[in-house]
Order: structure tokens, then sequence, then C-alpha cells
């Protein structure tokens, strides 16, 4: 338990540590490549687990702006991508692969994120839970049928396979929740903290599977994916930013982060060995931005809220 605690208070040198491990040491990597899937089931679980569903829609006090937020970035921000990646001829996997990012649902480490960087984490919160139960309904449409992007899979398999990654886990932490008492959730909650850091660690670990090869071998086309990813990442935070700065500067700069750092996870978790080699490089490529860039715009953050 004090292990975990620990590992709680540590979580962002642990999962910096997770990606960088992951890529310099490929028996590491390849240990854990076969365990994706398993570790994002067992990270949405607890993730839903510490999350209140109860209490987030008691947070629902603004539902005129969540409903926006999300409008924005399940609809809006996929459709806005793809004729950006189409204006800069990106018309092979590295541009489907990134409209396809801009379909996921919010990080569920947003909410911590927000509160890391000293922006609203109750908005973030609402935004990422309530994307999260969409997303198996507005991507694989949006990505397979609006924008007929070839994934090999079909698009009632690629919503199948969503839903069933986004609701056992939610199934199962409803089902815990009525099982052990609140009081002793709320007691160990530090330490489901600590162990959903160490799942993330895991997930870091499998997905750089066959990374350091890869950018050996073809140095360009790892450090362009991984300079679009970073592009693509603060590209959406800043469109977003722009769009609800109406709302309020500290709230736009949340929906920023929220529509930045997509949940890639899911995507690696249930598309078929068959997709484009590319595309899953892209996915995997996107964990740099989302982990390190709350950490690289804190300080703009902090400058933006006081000037």
């Amino acid at each position: 338990m004090r292990f975990l605690e620990w590992s709680a208070r540590q979580g962002g040198a642990l999962l910096a540590v997770g990606i960088f491990a992951g890529l310099f040491i490929p028996p590491l990597a390849a240990l854990f490549r076969d365990v994706v899937t398993i570790t994002v089931a067992g990270l949405m679980t607890l993730v839903l687990l510490r999350v209140d569903l109860a209490q987030v829609l008691g947070y629902l006090r603004r539902p005129a702006l969540v409903g926006a937020l999300t409008v924005w970035l399940m609809l809006a921000m996929p459709v806005i991508a793809y004729g950006m990646a189409m204006a800069a001829g990106l018309d092979g996997p590295l541009g489907a692969a990134l409209v396809i990012s801009a379909t996921g649902c919010a990080a569920t480490s947003s909410p911590a994120f927000a509160r890391l960087v000293g922006l609203d984490g109750e908005i973030s919160l609402v935004v990422a839970v309530v994307t999260t139960l969409l997303v198996p309904f507005t991507a694989p449409p949006i990505a397979l049928g609006l924008m007929g992007i070839d994934l090999a899979i079909s698009l009632p398999g690629l919503m199948a396979r969503l839903g069933l990654v986004v609701g056992l886990p939610l199934l199962i932490s409803i089902v815990i929740r009525q099982v052990v008492a609140p009081a002793t959730l709320k007691r160990v909650g530090p330490s489901v903290d600590g162990a959903v850091v160490w799942l993330v660690v895991l997930y870091g670990f499998g997905v750089m599977d066959g990374m350091l090869a890869r950018l050996l071998a073809e140095p360009s086309f790892v450090l362009g994916g991984l300079a679009l990813a970073f592009a693509g990442n603060l590209g959406m935070n800043l469109l977003t930013a722009l769009a609800f700065l109406p709302a309020g500067r500290r709230l736009a700069l949340a929906g920023g982060l929220l529509s930045g750092n997509r949940n890639m996870a899911l995507y690696l978790a249930v598309l078929p060995a068959a997709t484009d080699e590319r595309i899953l490089l892209f996915f995997a490529l996107a964990q740099f931005p989302l982990f390190l860039s709350p950490f690289l715009l804190r300080p703009i953050y902090r400058r933006l809220r006081v000037t």
C-alpha cells in the first residue's frame, strides 16, 4: 500500500521512465507487447473506479458548455483535422492517423493534467468521462464511414471492440462500488492511483515495442511522425482554446488541453494487427506529446492565467 501511494506521488517521473525505458530497452518492450489490451482494460477499470459517476452528474452545472465542448472534440475537431491534413497534402497513413487521433476521447489523465498545470479540473473530469462513454458511437462512423479510412476492420467490428473496452471496465467498476464500502474505496484511493500509474508504465513499455529498431532503420519517418504528433496535439489545443475563449480564459485553456491530449490507448488496444503499421506507429508516437506537453506548457499556462 505504501509503495503504491509513493508511486502515485511520483507518477510524472514514473510515466516518463516508462516511455523511455520501453524505447531504449527493446526486450522489455517486447515482453509487454502482448498485454497492451489487457493493460488498457485494467487501466480503464481503475480510472472509472476512482470516478464517482453520480458526482460527475452533479458537476453538470453547465450542461450547454459541456455539450459544446463534447461536440467540438468528438465531431468538429476530426473534420477540421481532416481538412488541414488534406490541405497539407497528408493523404497517406500519417494523415489518416492524425484524423483518427482527433476522433479519440479525451485522455483519462486529463483531469490530473489540468490540476497539475492549474486549470479547471472539474470541467476536465466531466468532459473526459462523457467523451470516453461516447467514443464507441462517434469515432468509428467518422473514421470509417464519413472519411473512408481503412483500418482493416468493419464499422460494426470497431464499434463493438471500443464498446467492449469501455463498457466492460465501466460495468466492473460499478459492481465493485456495489460490493466495496465507500469508506474503504476512499481509504485505498491513493493506492489505486499508484496502481493506475504502474499500469500506464506497463502500457508505455508495450507500445514502444519495435520503436527503436524503426527509429534506427527509418529515422526521418519516425522523427517526422513524432513532429506531426506534437503538431497535432498542440494544434488541436490551440484551436480549441481560441474557439472557447469567449467562455473565459481558464476554461478555454482547459478545453485546449482536453482537445490536444486524446486517448490513443483505446485504439492501440482494439485495432487489429492488419492495420497499417504506420498508423499504429503514429499512435505510439502520440504518447510522447501526451505525457510531455502538460509539463512543457505549464509555464505558458501560468503566464496566460496572470496576463
